[in-house]
């Protein structure tokens, strides 16, 4: 809220520079900032009573949107790679795989490990769990699992992120 916006019947004014400069009324307060040529601005409105400060509006609100631009900068989205294996995988793709899910943990992100199965292959599920189990040791010493091995539909899958 600013200037005229402000209805509340006494506030904590803030004076441009900084210095605390008491409780007043709001009409007080407005007159100063129209003597100093700035706006008042309501910073904490949940405060008892309200705080306001004189301050040029414009430049306010382009120093709050300059903080949000710059904390979306240094936020980092994690993306969720996936890895696709088979119960009759041969050890040399196992390590390809491996390999591939060891690239995608350095880099920063998960990686979701998928075993699926395909006709009578789901009759072996309870005998393929321990292909995703060497995935997970293989990869310990940089990874650890998130989510556990668990059957969805025709496959089981399990989440590895990096160690901290």
């Amino acid at each position: 809220m600013i200037n005229e916006q402000i209805r509340d019947r006494e506030i904590r004014l803030i004076g441009s520079d900084g210095e605390q400069l008491g409780i007043m009324s709001a009409r007080e307060a407005m007159k100063i900032a129209q003597e100093a040529e700035l706006d008042l601005v309501k910073i904490a409105p949940t405060a008892k009573p309200p705080v306001c400060k004189i301050i040029d509006y414009g430049k306010y609100k382009y120093e709050q949107t300059r903080k949000e631009k710059e904390a979306r900068k240094k936020q980092k989205t994690v993306e969720i790679k996936e890895v696709r294996l088979s119960p009759n995988i041969d050890t040399n793709d196992l390590n390809t795989k491996t390999n591939n899910a060891r690239k995608f943990l350095s880099k920063g992100n998960k990686v979701k490990v998928t075993l699926r199965f395909r006709g009578r292959e789901m009759a072996h599920v309870q005998q393929s769990r321990h292909i995703l189990d060497d995935f997970a040791e293989s990869l310990a010493d940089i990874a650890v699992v998130e989510k556990p091995a668990k059957m969805e539909g025709r496959a089981m899958s399990m989440v590895l992120t990096e160690k901290r």
